[in-house]
């Protein structure tokens, strides 16, 4: 596809999750990464939060001193601001500054003030991480404005990109100093929506009918969404990942993107044809040994290998429906075993020393062991008596009959190849699967299932992420025609789409093996109509409307 670019002397992306794995926002800007260096080679300048030491080094990150060496010799950053440059190590290698913000705690007052009275942005109620998040997004401002200010950027075409409410105070103070750099705000998801959903409130049925600005006081979110709401309201271009996630700030923000900008994938992440078969035989041989080591015996070659993941969010990652679903599966006597792994990181201490030593006695050929007290969990979790998806796995009575066909298994940790039980990436987990579901409640996009079928792994989500969405209205709902079956959802048809989800995993898990390479041929076609080399031209068209509202300021004398 050709991409008609827009002329750019420098482009600044600011996220908490810059070289810092958390959540989505990380594969967002992983994945675009190499795209955005094809278009504007070195242009593009990542700024994200110093949080490593030497006992904690960043994996993700390598220190190149040389990088922007001529500014760092002269730059006299405020209040104890410290950097690090380098290189992020994942395709593109983009440049990466790492701010240390500490200093930036004493005087953050000064700056909630000045936010309040030039923004009305209200601080006054915060708590939790929005410290944090404040001194951060404060610190990389000023690094833009020190680097502007030494490159002499007044009448170059400088934009500043800032990603969800925990920047938004970076972009206000832009804005404030640097009105001649365009910025642009994203939003993921709004952080009132999100709280509204995870109150377990309905969202969708009475969503014309909801004030953000009231909703933020009932549940005790002022200050974060008062930030995000200026934030909003302030950028030169504010854009949001889905149609899904529009509506919502139009009605709890107040405003309306004026670009949409889907979350692409890049294909680099996926394995090339000629590692992906022994990758996947390696997954599976792992899951399957964890599954039979927990059950006590062997499962059988076949075994339909089933998984959710995301962020540890019961009813908006739609683990609920997953677990009712695995349920209904189960009384239906499927007819061949299913596995169904539940990969969703939660306060987890390290891996279970019985599993461990019963899968390492296995992998030597010693005979079969009984099944483990607690068959349904790999790791230690600290919390077991609050944890929602433990206590609910429990309830549904899972692990309780061996010869059941349907067996749960939930890993509440961070799959980064160091778990202490399987040792794989989530990627490398990821080819070994037959199936994954997402039935999510709020998923303003939905990396997941997008990830799922750019490794030719049919999917299941609903129609109210905004991925579940986009396969509605550009590709077509249902395994043969894209991989991915989209349930129709919304917030009173709980029991339908428990039985949606059963029925179509049911109906792969017994196809034949030809129709499962037509469907796996159908996801990798799918996930090939959304890689960046596509959806980058979003984010192009939020340029060119940032650097309009800039030529604007310049051409009234603002500047």
């Amino acid at each position: 596809m050709k991409i008609d670019p827009i002329d750019l002397d420098m482009i600044f992306e600011t996220s908490w999750e810059v070289c810092n794995k958390i959540g989505g926002i990380y594969t967002v800007l992983s994945t675009k990464a190499l795209t955005l260096q094809n278009l504007y080679k070195d242009k593009t300048i990542f700024i994200g939060p110093d949080v490593w030491d030497e006992k904690n080094p960043c994996p993700y990150f390598t220190e190149v001193p040389s990088i922007l060496m001529p500014w760092k010799k002269k730059a006299e950053l405020p209040y104890g601001i410290e950097v690090r440059t380098g290189r992020w190590n994942i395709p593109g290698k983009p440049i990466v500054v790492l701010v240390k913000f500490s200093g930036v705690y004493q005087i953050k007052d000064f700056f909630y003030g000045e936010m309040w009275q030039r923004y009305g942005v209200d601080s006054l109620h915060a708590y939790g991480d929005y410290d944090e998040a404040c001194c951060f997004a404060l610190a990389a401002g000023m690094v833009i404005e020190s680097i502007c200010n030494f490159k002499r950027c007044r009448h170059k075409n400088v934009l500043a990109h800032f990603d969800e409410w925990t920047t938004g105070m970076g972009l206000l103070y832009t804005n404030w100093k640097l009105p001649f750099v365009g910025t642009i705000f994203t939003t993921h998801a709004t952080s009132i929506g999100r709280s509204i959903c995870g109150n377990g409130k309905p969202l969708y049925d009475y969503l014309p009918g909801y004030n953000g600005d009231q909703m933020a006081m009932e549940l005790n979110m002022q200050s974060k969404h008062s930030l995000e709401k200026a934030a909003a309201h302030t950028a030169d271009c504010f854009t949001a990942v889905s149609d899904v996630t529009a509506a919502e700030c139009e009605q709890l923000l107040d405003i309306r993107p004026q670009v949409v900008t889907p979350n692409g994938f890049q294909g680099e992440f996926v394995p090339t044809k000629g590692k992906a078969k022994k990758i996947r035989e390696t997954a599976r041989k792992a899951m399957l040994s964890v599954g039979s080591a927990l059950a006590g015996h062997p499962l059988p070659e076949d075994t339909f290998i089933i998984a959710t993941s995301g962020r540890c969010e019961y009813r908006n990652k739609g683990i609920d429906v997953f677990l009712d679903a695995a349920k209904t599966m189960e009384q239906s006597n499927p007819g061949r075993k299913l596995l169904l792994y539940i990969l969703v990181p939660a306060w987890s201490r390290e891996a279970r020393t019985d599993l461990k030593e019963a899968v390492d006695a296995a992998s030597a050929g010693n005979a079969p062991h009984s099944m483990l007290h607690d068959p349904v969990i790999t790791h230690y979790l600290n919390n077991p008596g609050e944890d929602p998806i433990i206590n609910r796995i429990h309830a549904l009575g899972f692990g309780q009959n061996p010869d059941s066909d349907v067996q749960v298994v939930y890993v509440p940790c961070y799959l980064n190849g160091n778990d202490g039980i399987f040792d794989l990436t989530y990627y490398d987990m990821l080819a070994g699967m037959d199936a994954t579901a997402f039935p999510s409640y709020y998923e303003p996009w939905g990396y997941t299932p997008l990830e799922s079928v750019a490794f030719g792994v049919p999917t299941v989500t609903t129609s109210l992420s905004g991925f579940g969405q986009w396969i509605l209205s550009d590709c077509k709902s249902g395994f043969e025609q894209s991989g991915v079956v989209v349930v129709p959802r919304n917030d009173s048809d709980y029991a339908d789409v428990v039985n949606g989800l059963a029925d179509a995993l049911l109906k792969l898990a017994s196809a034949s093996d030809d129709y499962r390479m037509i469907v796996s041929k159908a996801a990798r076609a799918t996930a090939s109509k959304a890689e960046w080399d596509y959806f980058v031209t979003y984010y192009i068209e939020a340029f060119r409307y940032a650097l309009n509202a800039v030529d604007r300021r310049r051409e009234n004398n603002d500047i």
